[in-house]
Formats: structure tokens, C-alpha cells, sequence
């Protein structure tokens, strides 16, 4: 059962800020970009985030009302965070609001793709994965096979995720597979 510290609306925040930064710690780990897996590039790092908070948003599915908020206090948490990038970078302010709202639609738009592949029977999922993944993620020319590696590592991040209890979720203990084992030679 969830605890009543998330009855506190600080609290709540304060948990999916949390639980955002875990996400970025994971989707910005070096041998995504490093590997060749994934372009090192803002479009590259923004499917990475996009794709990290799909997954957990998967997990908060369907959970209940604390669920239901904890996932839309992430998505607030995630749009407010590339609204300050952008920003950061020199937006100027009359072209952020435009930005951000391509960025919300290309949001949805992986949502509703990612979460229609995941829920096919195998072995569709992978296929449907792989062309998503070839469609949405650029990456390096260097390692051929990409599309198939990234989509061996969303297969064990969603598995991973369903075995993880919604009490580390909400406590911002989300675990992922290690880069490592989705970046091995075949």
C-alpha cells in the first residue's frame, strides 16, 4: 500500500522531481552515446528522456489516483525541465511555448506508439519496438544493428519495471537493465 506521505502535495512533487532525475541519470548514462546506440545529440537525448518516462509511466498505469498523479507531476516535472533547456540555450521566449508544444505532441505521439508495441504478443513487440526505435531514435551510422540493440534494452527496461514495487517507484528507485548487457556483441 502507498504510504500517506504522498498525500502532501509537496511531498508528491517532491517524489516525481525525484523520480525525474533517476529517469535523466538513466537516459544521459555515457554508453548510450558513447556505444554508437544513440545520436549525441538534443534530439538523440530528448528521445532518451522520452522513452525512459514512457516506460515508468507504464508502470503508474492503471495503479490507482496516487498513481495517476504521481505520473502527471512527472510529465509536468519533465516538460518543465526541457522548458528551462531550452532557455538555457538561448531560446528566446516568444519561440519556447512553440517548442515545447511540438515537444508535447512528439511526447504523445511515443506514448501511444511505444505503449501499442509493448502491449503486442511476442514476437510482434520487438518488430513493432525496432521500427519505433529506427523511426523516432537517431542514431550513430557506426553500429548497423542499433534499432535491435535499443529494442533489446526497452524489452528488459519494461520487464525490469514490472518487477519493480510501487513502493521504490515512489520512492524514486526505478532500476533499469545495465547499458552494458544491451551493448554486447552478439
Amino acid at each position: 500500500m502507498l504510504s500517506s506521505r504522498l498525500f502532501r502535495r509537496s511531498a508528491k512533487h517532491d517524489i516525481a522531481q525525484a523520480l525525474y532525475k533517476a529517469i535523466v541519470a538513466q537516459a544521459r548514462q555515457p554508453a548510450l552515446y558513447l556505444g554508437g546506440l544513440v545520436a549525441d545529440t538534443p534530439e538523440g537525448r530528448f528521445e532518451m528522456v522520452v522513452l525512459h518516462v514512457v516506460l515508468v509511466m507504464r508502470h503508474l498505469g492503471g495503479r490507482g489516483r496516487e498513481a495517476g498523479e504521481l505520473t502527471q507531476l512527472l510529465f509536468n516535472a519533465m516538460f518543465a525541465d526541457m522548458d528551462d533547456n531550452l532557455r538555457e540555450i538561448g531560446v528566446g521566449d516568444l519561440s519556447v511555448g512553440r517548442k515545447i508544444r511540438k515537444m508535447v505532441e512528439a511526447f504523445y505521439g511515443r506514448l501511444r506508439a511505444y505503449d501499442r508495441a509493448l502491449n503486442k504478443p511476442d514476437p510482434e513487440r520487438a518488430q513493432a519496438l525496432t521500427r519505433i526505435v529506427s523511426r523516432n531514435v537517431p542514431s550513430d551510422d557506426i553500429l548497423v544493428d542499433s534499432p535491435r540493440k535499443l529494442t533489446d534494452y526497452v524489452l528488459a527496461a519494461d520487464h525490469m519495471l514490472r518487477d519493480t514495487s510501487d513502493d521504490m517507484v515512489f520512492a524514486a528507485r526505478v532500476n533499469f537493465p545495465k547499458l552494458r548487457d544491451a551493448l554486447r556483441a552478439d
